[in-house]
């Protein structure tokens, strides 16, 4: 059945991939609410907006289609019932407490076009926003006299398209996120994988209704048989078990799952952050985890039921069987060096975004580990970054693969 998603590679050439243009999210930044809203700096929007083009033309320029997330949410809204549902369970989940309010922040929505609806809903919406006249005047008293300004909280890593729902094979996970601020953008990939005529036939591998969470930052397609996941901050073990149960009896493909144990820490926040694949037996890590790190192998045994056991050796090593290499070369962030690895670390040193065999995407800004990839043999191609990365993503944090090409 064709479901429009292919991903059986990170580093397959890159066809088709998801991008959200930073918008008034960003600009719904307070420094009062940074850590509520998981940032730690308030990024210019104009700029970022300005690197993110940069960073889509170059996408274009080597071969990728990029598709923006507010178009396929568009696509989504196929009927009327459809845009109504939307509406009705976006209040649901905006976490506002006053019955007055929501019929207010619902009316609202409704009354906008489509395309302001949607790019609403990312925003967030200013309490001020909601008075521009009539209504009643305890609505006027409320938003006067509560102190937080926001009726809606806005959705500013948006930008950082690769967590809310991961493609794999030809199969989609919708994640339930670890924080509640993140939770509300798993919504919209419902929607897509439910209604959007191209893809509503993908089959699902995971649903945000699930209890513990995964994020797709945790999530690597090592090859068509072996996926690596992390255990993380954000990801946790329960998660990865139903994952690996529908992944390895469902996909037809996958034969492994390899689980990364990764220090739990914002700056390690994803297994992407700290480990990517570059080329067919080539990897960037942040040289502070081969000592901390542990990894299990999730496999079907003869009666088709999960068995689990630990892998024990060098990361190279397990990395060389498992994927039947005769090598496995790891490039450190910031050429190990304990100053220029954290710096690097810091702004997404690790996070690379391979969009075919041996060529990557990545921040200019870091290039003591960009110089290291390319004395490895890897095409770099280089984004500007001064803003984009003050949201603690990079390349492939802000790319869902839609399709990829077959690795050769």
């Amino acid at each position: 059945m064709e479901t429009g998603i292919h991903n059986t590679s990170e580093i397959g050439r890159l066809r088709r991939v998801l991008l959200h243009r930073p918008g008034r999210e960003l600009e719904n930044l307070m420094p009062k609410y940074l850590e509520r809203l998981l940032f730690d700096d308030i990024p210019y929007l104009r700029e970022a907006q300005k690197e993110h083009d940069a960073f889509a033309d170059c996408l274009r320029q080597n071969g990728a289609e990029v598709v923006y997330l507010t178009d396929l949410v568009l696509k989504s809204i196929t009927d009327k019932s459809v845009r109504e549902e939307l509406v009705r369970q976006f209040v649901d989940e905006a976490g506002i407490r006053e019955g007055r309010m929501r019929e207010v922040v619902a009316d609202y929505l409704t009354g906008l076009p489509d395309r302001e609806m949607v790019e609403t809903m990312m925003s967030g919406i200013r309490k001020q926003d909601l008075h521009g006249g009539g209504g009643h005047l305890g609505d006027y008293l409320w938003a006067a006299e509560a102190k937080y300004p926001f009726a809606v909280d806005p959705m500013p890593n948006l930008y950082f398209t690769r967590d809310p729902f991961a493609t794999i094979g030809a199969g989609v996970s919708i994640h339930k996120m670890h924080t509640p601020t993140r939770n509300r953008e798993t919504l919209f990939g419902k929607f897509i994988f439910e209604h959007n005529p191209e893809f509503r036939n993908t089959p699902r591998w995971y649903d945000r209704g699930k209890t513990t969470s995964l994020e797709g930052g945790d999530i690597l397609i090592l090859s068509p048989k072996v996926l690596a996941v992390g255990i993380s901050q954000r990801t946790q073990e329960n998660s990865i078990d139903h994952l690996a149960e529908t992944i390895l009896s469902e996909s037809g493909s996958f034969q492994q799952i390899l689980v990364f144990n990764i220090p739990k820490s914002r700056s390690f926040m994803h297994l992407d952050t700290v480990f990517t694949m570059v080329d067919r037996d080539k990897f960037t890590v942040h040289p502070n985890i081969l000592s901390q790190i542990t990894v299990f192998v999730m496999e079907l045994d003869k009666d088709r039921k999960i068995s689990i056991r630990q892998e024990d050796g060098r990361l190279e090593d397990i990395l060389k069987e498992h994927l039947h290499l005769d090598r496995a070369t790891l490039i450190p962030c910031g050429q190990g060096s304990e100053i220029d690895a954290a710096r690097e670390q810091w702004s997404d040193g690790s996070n690379t975004l391979a969009i075919a065999p041996g060529e990557v995407v990545v921040y200019s800004r870091n290039y003591v580990t960009n110089r290291s990839l390319e004395e490895a043999g890897i095409t770099v191609h280089t984004i500007p970054s001064a803003e984009l990365s003050r949201g603690r993503g990079g390349p492939r944090c802000m790319s869902m693969p839609l399709w990829r090409d077959a690795p050769t």
